[in-house]
């Protein structure tokens, strides 16, 4: 009878655990559940155009006034470009890589406007690493407003998880420029690095564990840690979320279209990919820098600030270094700049997000995807020529 007891004891209370942790725990899987679903291959469409309806999200309210393109009748875009001694037909190359949308600008003209999968001028796209362009600007805005020093002030200054850490005198320029020489890998360790933020570890925290694997500005390796290190110190500096400073700083200030919305993770925003926004709110943006910073007479951004984030003049940032895949074209600060004299730049995101803008041509191209093979050889250089070719080949 005693054991008997013990057992319906034992029975009970592991089941009262059990409760306890689902209450706890139970939402957080519900949520892993729902995003890994919505990442597979034939969810990719529908989840980066709906992303604010599965996650949660921060609002990023616009203003009173919109800045308004003109608007043309589509062209025909260029036949087609080559690549490694194969031509791509332009129309053919955008059906295989998954085009969701497509705007292309022209001296503030509409030129090209096209949306697929159900998608219009009011759908919000999915950033995904596009985001980290943003968090630079909005890095620029903290250091000229004086919330942060410089580029060149320790992160261990503005994050006190780091204190004590190997990671605590690194700059906020190495982390800008991908070169912090943190002891991390974006294909090994992104997964754990989720999982334990998900379930309700402070990233900072997580992050603080990974350590060294050489001196900053040693070599670029693409870590989108960085990118969460940036928007913490601008959280920490500011003492305001990312979305309610980007909001008042840089969406308001641009006149955009459509409120956009910043992905949530563990209460915070998602600092390393997690904007939703409206093909134009992207050119907006883009528009911005190829304005050199400035909008109806006002410099949102300083000059400076544009010259130092397309600056791929270190041998770590230029294009090819240290032979590694992810750098086959240059890096500035959360800015892509790839070999050639035009002074065009990039953002680019997983599963084929891009703002390219092409300072010689005045062309701003929005293009997104929802490609479960963006990670094919040579995918992004690809891109590169598809996009100069449509620059060129506008009147």
């Amino acid at each position: 009878m005693g054991k008997m007891k013990f057992i319906c004891a034992v029975t009970v209370g592991g089941a009262a655990v059990g409760g306890v942790l689902w209450a706890l725990l139970g939402k957080k899987i519900k949520m892993l559940s729902v995003s890994l679903n919505s990442f597979k291959d034939g969810n990719l469409a529908y989840t980066f155009q709906h992303t604010p309806e599965i996650q949660p999200t921060k609002r990023i309210s616009r203003g009173k006034n919109t800045y308004q393109f003109l608007k043309e009748n589509n062209v025909a875009l260029a036949d087609g470009f080559s690549y490694e001694g194969k031509f791509y037909p332009s129309e053919k190359f955008m059906e295989d890589t998954k085009t969701s949308a497509m705007l292309v600008i022209k001296d503030d003209v509409i030129r090209y406007e096209k949306y697929f999968f159900g998608g219009d001028e009011n759908t919000l796209f999915s950033s995904n690493s596009m985001g980290k362009s943003f968090v630079s600007a909005l890095m620029g805005i903290a250091i000229s407003e004086g919330y942060v020093g410089s580029v060149e002030d320790p992160i261990g200054k503005y994050i006190p998880e780091f204190a004590g850490t190997k990671l605590e005198d690194i700059p906020i320029r190495a982390c800008l420029q991908m070169a912090s020489g943190i002891n991390f890998n974006e294909d090994k360790d992104m997964s754990g690095f989720s999982m334990r933020t998900l379930m309700g570890c402070p990233a900072m925290k997580v992050i603080s564990k990974y350590g060294i694997q050489e001196e900053p500005y040693t070599y670029r390796r693409y870590l989108s840690i960085n990118t969460e290190i940036l928007g913490q110190v601008i959280k920490n500096a500011t003492g305001c979320g990312l979305a309610d400073f980007m909001e008042e700083k840089l969406w308001k200030r641009i006149d955009a279209a459509h409120d956009a919305y910043w992905t949530l993770s563990n209460g915070t925003e998602l600092a390393m990919g997690g904007l939703s926004v409206s093909l134009r709110d992207y050119a907006r943006f883009a528009r911005l820098y190829l304005k050199k910073g400035s909008y109806n007479g006002e410099q949102i951004l300083e000059k400076d600030w544009i010259r130092d984030s397309l600056d791929i003049s270190a041998e770590y940032s230029r294009p090819g270094s240290n032979y590694d895949a992810y750098n086959a074209i240059g890096y500035g600060y959360q800015w892509w700049v790839p070999q050639g004299e035009q002074g065009e730049f990039m953002a680019i995101g997983v599963y084929g997000q891009w703002i390219y803008v092409n300072p010689s041509n005045r062309v701003i191209i929005v293009k997104t995807s929802a490609d479960p093979d963006f990670m094919e050889k040579g995918y992004e250089l690809r891109h590169v020529e598809f996009f100069r070719a449509v620059a060129e080949g506008l009147s």
